[in-house]
């Protein structure tokens, strides 16, 4: 199976839930089990896994990365966007996750984020499961 899921960004760094996109997606095509891999084709954003239950963990995470990589910094990159490069090398552009009876096997608070450090954008997110 492999889909390409798409989001829109509206600001310069966020993290939005496609938790329930990515499971619709292998849903749609049947699949019970397997092993879901998520790839963000994109230098200034990733992918992560964290709680999905409490909001304010998402903005706990933006703070602080903004804390370590500045938005005003001796940066040599003429597009003015070392920040999100940076930040999209911490944060990572891939996950592996198990299916099992075609849902995404999370841990009961966890849920899967796309990460914006360059917005707002319309980006793209390769879902293959195998």
């Amino acid at each position: 199976m492999k889909k390409v899921l798409t989001v829109e960004t509206t600001s310069r760094t966020q993290l939005i839930d496609i938790t329930r996109q990515v499971e619709k997606a292998i849903q749609s095509e049947g699949i019970d089990d397997g092993i879901c891999f998520l790839f963000v084709p994109h230098t200034t954003a990733g992918i992560t896994i964290n709680e999905n239950a409490d909001p304010s963990v998402k903005a706990d995470i933006l703070m602080v990365l903004n804390k370590i990589v500045p938005w005003k910094e001796a940066y040599q990159h003429l597009e003015g966007n070392s920040p999100a490069h940076i930040k999209a090398s911490i944060i990572g552009a891939s996950e592996f996750i198990a299916v099992e009876g075609g849902r995404l096997r999370l841990g009961t608070w966890q849920g899967v984020f796309f990460c914006e450090f360059d917005g707002p954008r319309k980006r793209k997110i390769y879902v293959r499961v195998v």
